[in-house]
């Protein structure tokens, strides 16, 4: 979508409220109701529907009755957005020509106050021509669902973060100056893109500084991953400028190598077509077979000493640290013990149900056991005090016999139901444990043979 400031004069105070309430909305919702814009704008007068409409008008919003009546920003509303907040910080007060286009970003001059003129960078993620985004980027990490305009956004802070660390180490890149929503500023680069360059007064000065940048990246902990001649910026003087910093990934990434690796063969093949260098890349031997001679002065990856600095870990570029690795794979181990375990869940499972009902049950035999002992003392104790009445009173032997009769009998009716309630706690203690994949029989012959088996135990 072209950029149009022309129409940024014309807008007023509400229309930028309501864009403002628009993107709030598209926090939480994909279309924003009409409603929710109403509730977030606040206007003291009202007129929420006229302002949309001129919005929609001027393309800012989109318009949206497929499921309910709602608008949601298009890529000129966020434009507007972010520029009218630099204007209001004093950043530039004018916006020029545009510079270029890429497939995720666009590029226009912008002009200070004082005539200084700047670079102003548009990230655009969504395109026809960049949209794998979720494969390529890491912007979403853990997050499953995703708005082009917040990836935007998080790709331009990415690459200030990464344009700033490396200013204070001293690397060829612009200077950053500011950033907001999708909108980047940083110094404008004299110079052109060195695919636009036919000759070089010395390009083997120029293929040792762009070499000696990889390898200084990679000592300082990042990967560039698509250093090639279109991101690399030359000037009149030869003086060499790297640009578009949000794709790399730490020295700690597992395709790290090949990434490194990646960026030196393109440079080397580059400077080898365009300005006829030659490198030798193998040899034949005597008996014709060819043999791979390493080249004097190639960068290679486990030889560079990454003891330079940290900026990985500073600004957290993609990769795996050692603490994420080794999280990683006490996850996968603990995965791998989980399968192993639910191999054997089942049998295991009515072992212990086993185990944990035999206690029970013995338990209870010991409680009852302890039960019938007491009673039989106190049977005993009461015998012997009969024995002594008997001796005392011998008319009363009758009386007595009787007497021990009826004790008998209500000690084996108290036994005897003792002895049922232990056995049917012990039943209800049994759980059936059947692992995952078992047939359940719910109202089949089993289950009702269940149910006979457990009256008949409490018979």
């Amino acid at each position: 979508m072209k950029l149009d400031v022309n129409v940024l004069r014309y807008l007023s105070k509400d229309d930028f409220r309501v864009l403002t309430a628009v993107e709030m909305g598209m926090r939480n919702h994909e279309i924003v109701p009409c409603e929710l814009i109403d509730r977030i704008a606040r206007l003291k007068h009202g007129g929420t529907y006229k302002v949309l409409k001129n919005l929609l008008k001027h393309k800012l919003v989109h318009h949206d009755a497929s499921k309910y009546d709602g608008f949601r920003l298009t890529y000129l509303g966020y434009d507007f957005l972010a520029i009218k907040t630099l204007v209001n910080r004093g950043v530039f007060n004018g916006v020029g020509r545009q510079l270029g286009v890429g497939k995720e970003s666009d590029i226009f001059e912008v002009i200070k106050e004082d005539g200084a003129v700047l670079a102003m960078k548009l990230h655009r993620l969504g395109r026809v021509s960049f949209r794998a985004v979720k494969a390529k980027r890491d912007y979403l990490r853990h997050r499953s669902s995703y708005n082009w305009l917040y990836l935007s956004r998080l790709a331009a802070l990415k690459e200030f973060a990464f344009m700033k660390a490396l200013e204070e180490h001293r690397f060829p890149v612009p200077q950053a100056v500011d950033c907001n929503r999708h909108c980047v500023i940083m110094s404008l680069v004299p110079g052109y893109p060195l695919v636009q360059v036919k000759e070089l007064q010395n390009p083997d000065v120029v293929f040792e500084t762009i070499l000696g940048a990889v390898t200084r990246l990679a000592e300082h902990g990042l990967i560039h991953c698509d250093f090639n001649e279109f991101n690399i910026m030359i000037d009149d003087d030869e003086k060499v400028t790297i640009i578009d910093f949000p794709q790399m990934v730490s020295v700690s990434h597992p395709n790290a190598q090949m990434y490194f690796d990646r960026d030196v063969e393109c440079i080397y093949k580059f400077f080898a077509k365009r300005y006829n260098m030659s490198f030798e890349e193998n040899e034949n031997d005597s008996d014709g077979s060819e043999v791979e001679v390493e080249e004097v002065g190639r960068p290679q990856f486990s030889e560079i000493n990454k003891n330079s600095g940290f900026l990985d870990k500073e600004l957290a570029a993609s990769g795996f640290t050692r603490r994420d690795q080794q999280e990683l794979e006490k996850l996968i181990e603990g995965e791998l013990e989980e399968h192993s375990d639910s191999d054997d869940e089942g049998t295991s499972d009515e072992d212990d149900a086993e185990d944990i009902n035999d206690t029970n049950v013995k338990q209870l035999e010991s409680l009852h056991l302890e039960k019938e002992d007491d009673n039989r003392q106190v049977v005993d104790e009461h015998d012997d005090n009969h024995q002594v009445a008997d001796k005392d009173d011998p008319e009363d032997e009758d009386e007595g016999e009787e007497a021990e009769s009826e004790d008998d009998a209500e000690l084996e009716k108290n036994l005897s139901k003792q002895r049922r309630k232990a056995i049917q706690a012990a039943h209800r203690g049994k759980r059936n444990f059947a692992s995952r994949n078992t047939y359940k029989d719910k109202g089949g012959k089993s289950s009702q043979n269940s149910k006979v088996q457990k009256q008949l135990s409490g018979w």
